[in-house]
């Protein structure tokens, strides 16, 4: 049986929810339930208040009105969410991705990278829950 992780996708574009929804289905090592919010302050309405246990948070570089990462990612370490947050970002090559760890990420990864492999490492690196039977 596999692994059960619950994933908090935080991005403006609903198509963004779409397209890794169907990049997770094709993970056979985790049962991946994507939970989607288009903004940060419903990242943290659902930190506070879904009761469901997060194993990662995806967040999307740029969320309208903040600027990027560097304001959002503080925000969830504000509301006492401890786990895994990476930031997606369509280009990772702005001098800023170097930093991420001055701002509570854990890693930063080219939205045309993330394909189920991807996603995979990603969860066996972070999540550190292996698949097992039982």
């Amino acid at each position: 049986m596999a692994a059960h992780v619950n994933i908090l996708l935080v991005d403006d574009d609903p198509a963004e929810n779409v397209i890794l929804s169907a990049l997770m289905r094709k993970v056979t090592s985790y049962a991946i339930t994507l939970h989607y919010v288009e903004t940060i302050d419903g990242a943290l309405d659902f930190i506070r208040s879904s009761g469901i246990a997060l194993d990662m948070i995806l967040m999307d570089n740029r969320l309208q009105p903040q600027a990027d990462f560097r304001e959002t990612v503080p925000e969830l370490r504000r509301a006492g969410y401890i786990g895994p947050v990476g930031v997606i970002s369509s280009s990772i090559s702005d001098a800023y991705f170097q930093k991420i760890d001055d701002y509570g990420v854990d890693f930063r990864i080219d939205k045309a990278e993330l394909d189920p492999t991807a996603i995979e490492f990603l969860l066996r690196e972070y999540v550190r829950r292996e698949a097992s039977a039982g």
